[in-house]
């Protein structure tokens, strides 16, 4: 209330004494941009906090397990997924040294995120990660919402002044002002957006894996380990001999030289 009445005297009072109107114009928006945002921050902020019941709560959850058959946990994932009207954000798989692994990320809505777990966890004896999170954002969701419109309402009694304005150089700064504004409303809408989509849909992690067998150590007995090893070493001198065939010409030059360097020293010595 006491924004409008200063408000009101800022136009009405040079009229009445009878000064330039589209001087009024330029210093009421400087005006507006000095005392609007903190009054309407803190109204605003009041207000929204009062309406403001449900909780904010940012879900997310880690698991990791082995599992004995990998396209059985993979299904059993797929059909929970469908069931809890969740999707499939990402997925991989690989091999490390030991074991077969598949790694899927879920995004699930949040009201069906301690069903999603149940249905993932039934059937595993252990987890070797289990790892569940909650971050309450009720307080940064309010004044984010408080702060937005804050500006809305500055932004709006700011274009009431530039529809009032007469000279260039009034709109100019009016206008200036604006982008200013709007920039600001932009941000404070994507980090809206940004943490209500975290909030209402969770994120799930799951990496599950499946061991396997050495194939050079695990699976072969030291008999065959024994015999692995002759193969090998008579693969070896096979291997040296074809070698020397292939540079055959070499070694027959190699004789001769070492033929007639013997003989001429046979020679010298009689």
């Amino acid at each position: 209330m006491k924004l409008a009445i200063a408000y009101l005297s800022l136009l009405v009072f040079p009229l009445m004494c009878g000064g330039n109107p589209d001087n009024t114009v330029y210093e009421t928006a400087v005006t507006e941009e000095a005392t609007a945002p903190a009054m309407i921050d803190d109204k605003a902020a009041s207000g929204n906090f009062e309406a403001q019941t449900e909780q904010k709560i940012i879900k997310e959850s880690n698991l990791r397990y082995e599992t004995q058959d990998l396209d059985a946990t993979y299904q059993q994932i797929i059909a929970s997924v469908k069931k809890n009207k969740a999707y499939v954000q990402s997925d991989a798989e690989g091999k490390d040294y030991n074991s077969l692994y598949r790694t899927i990320t879920v995004r699930i809505p949040n009201a069906n995120f301690d069903a999603f777990l149940a249905d993932v966890g039934k059937g595993v004896a252990y987890f070797d990660r289990k790892e569940i999170s909650a971050q309450d954002v009720t307080a940064e969701f309010i004044d984010i919402e408080a702060r937005l419109k804050a500006k809305k309402t500055l932004e709006a009694r700011y274009l009431e002044l530039l529809s009032k304005a007469t000279k260039v150089s009034e709109i100019l700064e009016i206008e200036k002002e604006l982008s200013v504004i709007r920039e600001e409303i932009e941000a404070k809408e994507g980090q809206l957006k940004y943490l209500q989509n975290r909030v209402s849909l969770s994120t799930v992690t799951i990496e599950f894996y499946k061991k396997v067998a050495d194939a050079d150590n695990a699976t072969v007995s030291y008999g065959t380990k024994m015999w692995n090893a002759v193969k090998s070493g008579w693969n070896g001198i096979s291997s040296f001999f074809i070698g020397l065939l292939h540079i055959w010409p070499f070694i027959l030059i190699l004789v001769a030289v070492i033929f007639i360097i013997r003989k001429k020293l046979k020679k010298k010595n009689v």
